[in-house]
């Protein structure tokens, strides 16, 4: 993975205005796509992963309205872009697979006059012949037989896994630096699932484009994802590592959603625990965590403020106030030990001035006239006095 940031989000807003109000569907998130890097943005149905996905692409429909935040790509400003930029962003710099391969692909068109025309939108001196020819070379990438002859079908002619490799194909035809896939094997079975995944995966090794991957299949995203965030009603609810989010993840939601994943490992079989409850209504949000009324360690702040993304790792970040919690007790815990410590120096070499104020030292000249102590005064003459003998 590269370190050079390719795609930088931050506190976008996203908003549909209906008659009955103001849905939040996007409400302020913030994340980084660096090249060559496989991003995973998982949740529930209604999280807010496909309309932020819409949003950089600029294909939100009405009523949606981006009302906040920015999207930059390579330092450019993508919201800023005139619909002309837009259609030059889309395609030729970005791709999208999408949901239903079977909706988005037009069954009055063969497959290759859809590759084609992606094509030709964005590069006007390429001829039939050759814009042919790539469609061509792009079906036999994405692992379809006999593409010479493929190329010439209609969509009905293909499986849905051969769909999904068309859709595939037709989103990378131009080489773009950043691919979002949005579910790209929702409608597949197992079989053709792992296969699509490979494939994502030998693609993306090969032209070194980063991904972002959006899907509510945790076993998906450990399969191919390099970092992965997690969403939940709008909001970012804890982003990091693979590894950081299945071996020690730090928001309860995150948990909630792995205790619901069925394990293959385990020798004993055990009950999944679903989460209790049901998602939030965005017309009406809870002024706090989002995740609140659904969290079996809601605490009183948790249904009045929203937690801070912070972070709790390297990398590891998590919007919870049980881990604010955590950190004030453990920075309280660090200042009580820094206090004992600094006291035991001060208790093994009590200042004589401090002691004697306090009362934990006895008086000096109380101390000479018991004989318990030498009296200062006397002994400074007996040394001037000696010093003057020793002179003479």
């Amino acid at each position: 993975m590269s370190e050079k940031v390719l795609l930088d989000v931050k506190d976008l807003k996203v908003s549909f205005f209906t008659h009955a109000g103001e849905v939040k569907a996007v409400d302020g998130i913030f994340y980084q796509i660096h090249e060559n890097e496989v991003m995973g943005i998982v949740g529930e149905s209604g999280s807010g992963k496909s309309v932020e996905a819409y949003s950089i692409m600029g294909l939100l429909q009405s009523p949606g309205k981006v009302i906040g935040g920015s999207v930059t790509f390579e330092g450019e400003d993508v919201l800023a872009y005139t619909e002309e930029q837009r259609r030059q962003f889309r395609g030729q710099r970005t791709g999208m697979i999408f949901q239903n391969p079977m909706t988005c692909l037009n069954p009055v068109y063969t497959i290759g006059d859809q590759l084609m025309e992606a094509l030709t939108c964005h590069d006007k001196s390429i001829s039939k012949e050759e814009a042919k020819k790539r469609a061509i070379e792009m079906l036999e990438l994405v692992g379809i037989n006999n593409a010479d002859k493929r190329v010439n079908q209609y969509p009905h002619e293909f499986s849905g896994g051969m769909r999904q490799r068309a859709m595939i194909a037709m989103a990378m035809i131009c080489h773009p630096k950043l691919l979002i896939a949005d579910e790209p094997t929702t409608a597949l079975d197992v079989t053709i699932q792992a296969q699509i995944l490979d494939l994502m995966r030998d693609l993306q090794k090969k032209t070194g484009m980063a991904i972002i991957f959006i899907t509510h299949n945790l076993g998906v995203v450990a399969e191919i994802c390099d970092r992965v965030s997690v969403m939940y009603a709008g909001h970012i609810m804890e982003q990091g590592s693979v590894d950081d989010i299945f071996y020690s993840p730090a928001h309860p939601y995150t948990n909630g959603l792995m205790r619901s994943m069925p394990n293959l490992d385990e020798e004993e079989r055990t009950r999944l625990i679903p989460i209790e409850g049901t998602p939030v209504d965005l017309l009406d949000p809870p002024k706090g965590c989002s995740f609140g009324p659904r969290c079996e360690h809601c605490m009183k702040v948790c249904l009045t403020k929203q937690p801070p993304l912070m972070e709790v790792g390297d990398g590891h970040l998590s919007a919870c106030w049980l881990n604010v919690r955590d950190f004030k007790n453990a920075s309280a815990a660090k200042v009580n030990v820094t206090e004992k410590g600094k006291a035991s120096a001060k208790g093994s070499a009590p200042d004589p001035v401090n002691a004697s104020a306090k009362g934990s030292a006895p008086d000096p000249v109380s101390a000479s006239a018991k004989g318990s102590a030498p009296d200062h005064g006397k002994a400074s003459a007996k040394d001037g006095a000696a010093g003057k003998e020793e002179r003479v």
